[in-house]
Parts: structure tokens; C-alpha cells; sequence
């Protein structure tokens, strides 16, 4: 027995080295759009498309942060209501202000089979989008944007010949659940999509975050536009995956980092509001594969919760090499917390809560397969997608979300 804990320990250990050294450095939250960058001789047009379903308690600090961005050429911004029912497209009216002339305001027609709600109210965006945009500006309708960052998306993609430039939102990490489980999933999504690899145009790793994607409208074009991942549900990853494949030869590919100024204004109300975000897709991630989902909890346990486990339980076991390894590990995995951390100006004391935090991801994986098994996965704001998982382009490891 006592061989076989010291296995674990060691095991465990080695894991979080290799995810130290080895995993693009994703934990030190180095991609960001921090300091100077030179901007484009000339401002391309852009259309700013704002898919929103029963957005009416939001739209209102939103949309003027998309109407007042600081952008020296033309952009329009076009919001598709979602067959809304709270009043979503009045909200948006009042919030406009005078801005009239730069907002259009479109309703989505019915939801034909074979599309996800939100690709087909991009859709619909697309379409009305003004001939001459060069650039397509995806902006959730939860999610403030500074007042800055069209500009640095723009000069982002143009002088490096980016397809794609996208930005993981400031989630918001007020309330209990929202400190201890916002900053772990931050951390596991750059765990699981290493931003590093992701911007490098030599590597296949592709991801984006859905609330604030910037994409050329041609290189778009030329995957097949957004009919080509119509059905996925992860569609951020979806898309970047599609444009990065697709790339032209001249591309510097895509680009992911974390914002410092876009945030999310969506309160999530206690644990199951990010229950049901994260169990909404999470099988989805796995392929819908029961194989992929074995292995990932497995992964999860013995990365997160193996180490605290046999450090605390030390005075029953007795094997000193077990506890001095669990305890390194567990000192590892809370440094590398650290800069997330720090990133959502949280206090330090949460860093060793991160198996806790993977404890509740791993639950909430589990519930995504049970949903998806019952039939009633991907269901989100009164509606239920069908599985599609070959248009779901995300890679999968066994080690976390």
C-alpha cells in the first residue's frame, strides 16, 4: 500500500512539472494586451454584430461601451435580436441615446434546424454588414468593452496580418462561488488551450472566447463563413480552429489573450448559474465520449485532488516520501494559481482551494453527460441543441478542463 500511495504521489508530482515547464506557460497569464502597439496607416471599415436573447438587463451598460468606442475609422454596430421576450430591442433603443445613426437594429428570423441560436443571430449580422468591412467585431451582449479596444483589435490584426484577434473577458469574481470557481476555470481554459501555442501560426492549437472575437470578413469567407460550424456549441473554438486550419499564406494566424479592460457584466447568482454555464458544454468538449470522460476524471483526480489527500492524510499512511511529494505537488499547483489570481485581484489564501475548485468542475462534467444522456444538453435560455460534436473543433486532455 504504502508503494503504491508513493506511486500516486510521484506520479502527481511529475504531472506538475511537466504542466509547469512543458505546457506553454500558460499559467503565468502572459498574453495580454499590455502596453504600446503600432497602429495601421489607414483605419479599415468594421461591423460590430451583437447577438442578444433576453438581454434587456444588460444591453444598457453594454451597448454605449460598443457605440462610444474610441476608433478613428468607420464602424456601425448591429444588434440581432433573438426572438427576446423581456423587452431586449426597446432596452437597446433607450441605451442608443442619439447613436441611432450607428446602431441597426435587426430581428432574427426563425431558427432553421441545424443552427445554434447565437451562430444564426450572427448570421443574420453578417448579412447586413456593410460591403466594405474589412473586420467583423463578435461582441456578446453581456460584456462592457473599454473604451479603447476596437482600436487595439484593429491594429492588433493588421500589423501582424492576424485573421483573428480575440480576448477573454474580465469574468466578474464579486460574490463566494464567483472567487473560488471564476479564476480556476480562467486558469483551466488556458490549461486546456495554452494561449502561447494558440498565437503561434506554426502550431495547430486554436481557440477564442465568444464575448469579444475580432475576424476578417475574407479569411471568414474563405472557410465557408459561419455555415461551416452552423451546429457547434463551443462556437468560439469552433470558429478559430476553422480560421486558423484555413489560414492564408501570408497569415500571422490567430490570436487569444486576456483582456484588461472588456468585462463581463453577467452576475452569476450563486454556484448553479456557473453550474449550468460550464455543464451546458463540458461533454460537448469531450466528443460526447464516455471513453474521453473516464479519463479526463481520472486526470482530474489525480492532478487536484490526489495531492492534498495523501499530504493530509499523512498520520494514517506514515510514508514520509508520499507526504514530502504530495505536499510538493500541492505547492505547485497553488503557486501556479498565483497570477490568475492576481489577474481578478483576489487574495492569495484562495490558490490552495484549487482542488476544491476541480473537484466542483469535475462534478459539473459529470452533470454535462448525465444532461447530454437524458437529451437535454446544450439547453440554454429555452432552448435544447441537438449533439453536433464533429463541428465542435476543441482538443481534449485528460488532465482538466
Amino acid at each position: 500500500m504504502i508503494v503504491l500511495l508513493s506511486s500516486l504521489a510521484g506520479l502527481s508530482l511529475l504531472i506538475w512539472i511537466y504542466l509547469l515547464v512543458f505546457r506553454g506557460g500558460f499559467w503565468r497569464c502572459a498574453q495580454r494586451p499590455d502596453g504600446a502597439i503600432r497602429e495601421p496607416a489607414v483605419w479599415p471599415a468594421v461591423a460590430v454584430i451583437v447577438p442578444a436573447r433576453n438581454e434587456a438587463a444588460v444591453i444598457g451598460e453594454s451597448l454605449p461601451t460598443l457605440l462610444a468606442q474610441d476608433y478613428p475609422g468607420p464602424f456601425s454596430v448591429i444588434l440581432v435580436d433573438d426572438h427576446s421576450s423581456d423587452g431586449t430591442a426597446e432596452a437597446a433603443l433607450r441605451a442608443a441615446d442619439g447613436e441611432n445613426e450607428r446602431l441597426s437594429l435587426l430581428q432574427a428570423p426563425d431558427l432553421p434546424a441545424g443552427w445554434t441560436g447565437k451562430l444564426w443571430a450572427l448570421e443574420q449580422g453578417l448579412r447586413a454588414a456593410p460591403e466594405d468591412c474589412r473586420y467583423l467585431w463578435f461582441s456578446d451582449a453581456d460584456i462592457a468593452q473599454g473604451p479603447g479596444g476596437l482600436r487595439w483589435l484593429v491594429s492588433k490584426a493588421e500589423t501582424e496580418a492576424r485573421d483573428l484577434v480575440s480576448l477573454m473577458v474580465a469574468l466578474r469574481c464579486e460574490a463566494f462561488w464567483e472567487r473560488l470557481l471564476i479564476p480556476p476555470f480562467i486558469y483551466f481554459f488556458q490549461k486546456l488551450y495554452p494561449f502561447a501555442w494558440v498565437n503561434d501560426p506554426k502550431r495547430r492549437d486554436a481557440a477564442a472566447a465568444g464575448g469579444c472575437i475580432l475576424v476578417r470578413r475574407d479569411a471568414l469567407q474563405a472557410v465557408g463563413g459561419l455555415n461551416a460550424i452552423r451546429g457547434a456549441l463551443i462556437d468560439d473554438c469552433s470558429l478559430a480552429a476553422s480560421i486558423k486550419a484555413g489560414r492564408r499564406p501570408a497569415s500571422g494566424g490567430i490570436w487569444l489573450g486576456l483582456a484588461t479592460e472588456a468585462r463581463s457584466i453577467r452576475p452569476y447568482q450563486g454556484l448553479s448559474a456557473i453550474w449550468t454555464m460550464v455543464a451546458r458544454t463540458a461533454y460537448t468538449q469531450l466528443r460526447y465520449n464516455p471513453l474521453l470522460l473516464a479519463g479526463t476524471l481520472l486526470g482530474m483526480a489525480l492532478t487536484y485532488l490526489a495531492p492534498p489527500l495523501l499530504l493530509l492524510s499523512a498520520p494514517w499512511h506514515h510514508s514520509a516520501p508520499t507526504t514530502l511529494m504530495a505536499g510538493l505537488a500541492w505547492l505547485l499547483m497553488a503557486l501556479s494559481l498565483l497570477p490568475t489570481l492576481r489577474l481578478y485581484r483576489q487574495p492569495p489564501w484562495l490558490a490552495p482551494l484549487l482542488p476544491l475548485a476541480a473537484a466542483f468542475y469535475s462534478a459539473m462534467t459529470c452533470d454535462s453527460a448525465w444532461r447530454h444522456w437524458r437529451g437535454v444538453g446544450g439547453h440554454w435560455k429555452g432552448r435544447t441543441h441537438a449533439a453536433t460534436a464533429p463541428q465542435d473543433q476543441s482538443p481534449v486532455t485528460s488532465s482538466g478542463r
